[in-house]
């Protein structure tokens, strides 16, 4: 039972009940606001972990609420064998966005996470292709349910659910050949993020996606970007795949999707949609409530400017990080594309991240050494200046 609403109890009581799958960082976050965040304690904090690059319009913005109490007081629930408003404006949108992009017709499977988008683009691919092989790169994260999992590198995620999906050929990543000799006739799909989120925020190089585009056209495999992390705008782009001049047969999204509320997606050309009446489905999957709050997070997207914004203050970013470097020699690199950013230490990071979030500065680590950024698309460049002077008084000399 919670006694109090502290950080205290509030943190003793979810240990107590939950089955301990999640280490808590010690504190609990009860309001937000914008690019910050107050704990049951009233302290406030800058959020540079948007939930995991789910809240990119930060929280609690006014458009994302009166949406969610609009559609609470309409329609919450209406399961696919019925059409609804909101899901036909929401594919309809999402279909025009992957045809600006790829200038090819697509279709598109609403689910409610990252991981059912990926389970969707398996069974997609393996339904194309009647193969069953895939590939997936080192350090790569697309799950972890059975199928994304097996797809997923690290062992400390897979080795006690194993027999996981296979067979599954693990290459390099930004390696063509490692990928040239990997993908064979009995290869249904290569899964690719164009930047690694959990393997340390590693972007791919240009000509190693262009080329993952040729070799499984020449085998007749699937190439399905996995956008989960990196897409709705992320990177500057909506899709991040774009910046590549690349044409993937599908790509997967998540996230930021739903603005906070939970949406997956998975969009695919529309000669790629193998798919049978019934084969697949998600009981709340392309639920009306979702879908309104999805197509009021793409309605900000468009009239606040938001990728223009993420662009300029990406670069802005990077650059001042890159200063920040230069005076901190325990920084060994800082790399990634618009608002997802690492910056990769020398030692590891849980420290800097507890250091930071005791001066009021939430960030994320990516394996051990690796500081992940992950600010709302529409945080204002003040709060950038002090989340740089916290890291700068923080970061080991």
């Amino acid at each position: 039972m919670v006694v109090n609403n502290t950080n205290a109890s509030l943190v003793e009581s979810e240990n107590s009940h939950e089955m301990g799958i999640y280490p808590k960082r010690g504190i609990a976050l009860v309001r937000g606001s914008g690019s910050h965040v107050w704990d049951a304690d009233g302290k406030e904090y800058i959020d540079f972990t948007s939930g995991i690059g789910i809240a990119i319009l930060g929280h609690a913005h006014p458009k994302l609420a009166q949406a969610i109490t609009h559609q609470a007081n309409t329609l919450l629930t209406c399961n696919e064998s019925f059409a609804n408003n909101e899901r036909a404006r929401l594919e309809e949108r999402l279909v025009g966005l992957w045809h600006s992009a790829t200038g090819t017709n697509g279709r598109v499977f609403l689910c409610n996470s990252g991981t059912e988008a990926i389970e969707a683009a398996i069974k997609l691919a393996r339904a194309k292709t009647g193969r069953k092989g895939l590939v997936a790169a080192m350090n790569a994260f697309h799950g972890r349910t059975v199928g994304s999992l097996s797809l997923t590198f690290k062992p400390k995620y897979r080795e006690r659910f194993e027999p996981l999906l296979g067979p599954v050929a693990r290459v390099r990543f930004n390696d063509i050949e490692s990928l040239r000799t990997a993908v064979t006739s009995d290869t249904a799909a290569v899964f690719l993020e164009v930047i690694q989120g959990e393997g340390g925020i590693r972007p791919a190089m240009a000509e190693y996606l262009q080329a993952a585009r040729e070799i499984c056209t020449a085998a007749g495999a699937l190439l399905i970007i996995d956008g989960i992390q990196t897409d709705t705008g992320r990177t500057g782009k909506f899709f991040a795949f774009e910046h590549f001049q690349i044409k993937p047969d599908a790509v997967t999204l998540a996230k930021g999707l739903g603005g906070g509320v939970p949406i997956g997606a998975l969009i695919a050309q529309e000669s790629a949609c193998a798919f049978k009446p019934l084969e697949h489905g998600s009981t709340f999957g392309g639920n009306p409530f979702a879908c309104a709050v999805s197509n009021a997070t793409l309605d900000v997207l468009e009239q606040e400017n938001i990728l223009e914004n993420v662009r300029a203050n990406g670069e802005w970013l990077m650059d001042k990080l890159r200063e920040l470097a230069a005076r901190h020699s325990c920084i060994s690199e800082v790399r990634g594309r618009g608002l997802m950013i690492g910056i990769e230490l020398k030692v590891e990071s849980k420290a800097t991240l507890q250091a930071a979030q005791a001066k009021g500065l939430l960030v994320l680590a990516s394996g051990e050494t690796v500081i992940r950024l992950l600010p709302p698309l529409n945080t204002p460049r003040a709060d950038f200046e002090k989340a740089l002077a916290i890291l700068d008084e923080v970061l080991p000399a």
